[in-house]
């Protein structure tokens, strides 16, 4: 039976750098746990020195207390190691997250030049040209056809400026008239009806005296108006 010394065995993958910031930070929160803990003792052998008569009491103390001191030191010393490489592994991190961009941006700059190569490939700069220019000769000629449909016929261009003012100064005489008629024109204003007395001249009556002479009331006689009235004529068989 055969043995295999020296077989490799199957080693664990490298941390990240994550997992190597998150390790030290919770070796750092460790860490400062303790150091709050010697404040605190020094703090309490402080008071216990103020209080103490000097002497070999008080010089006890005394040594307590710089030993605390000296292990608060030492923490404080560690913390500030694992401060350092906390740092250093965030510079890495960021490092690599911008590399990390720089890769993706490169593709993305990659995959957009060479969908620009094959577009260009169908689009031509002469063609363009071209295609401006009848677009410009479309467009003078489709000028052309609105002006010529939208050309006025048997209406005289020829009116000097003196013919316009005295236009203008017609209509407003017409104006000013239809003005005064309380804003009607004349040939919308009823007709008058005419006067038949004025038209007649025919003299009024006069009330409570004859308008014939005594002597005549004989003579002819007189209608309800007080004029003279017409003989019948008399048929004879």
């Amino acid at each position: 039976m055969k043995r295999v010394f020296g077989a490799k065995k199957n080693k664990d993958p490298p941390p990240t750098i994550q997992d190597a910031t998150d390790r030290i930070g919770k070796r750092g929160d460790t860490v400062d746990e303790k150091i709050k803990k010697l404040d605190n003792e020094l703090a309490r052998y402080r008071e216990q020195i103020k209080k103490a008569r000097p002497g070999p009491a008080q010089e006890a103390l005394k040594a307590r207390a710089m030993r605390v001191l000296k292990q608060k030191r030492m923490y404080e010393g560690q913390r500030d190691m694992l401060y350092n490489q906390t740092f250093n592994l965030d510079q890495v991190a960021f490092a690599a997250e911008g590399i990390k961009d720089a890769q993706q941006t490169m593709s993305a700059l990659k995959s957009a030049n060479k969908e620009l190569k094959g577009m260009m490939k169908t689009v031509k700069i002469q063609d363009i040209d071209s295609m401006q220019d009848e677009m410009m000769d479309l467009m003078d000629v489709s000028t052309e056809i609105q002006e010529s449909l939208g050309r006025s016929y048997n209406v005289p261009d020829d009116i000097d400026e003196d013919e316009l003012m005295g236009e203008l100064d017609a209509l407003e005489a017409d104006m000013g008239a239809e003005t005064e008629s309380d804003s009607v024109p004349s040939y919308l204003q009823p007709d008058k009806e005419p006067d038949l007395d004025s038209e007649l001249s025919l003299p009024t009556a006069p009330v409570g005296h004859s308008a014939v002479p005594p002597n005549r009331q004989s003579a002819q006689a007189e209608d309800e108006f007080g004029l003279p009235a017409v003989p019948r004529a008399s048929i004879r068989g």
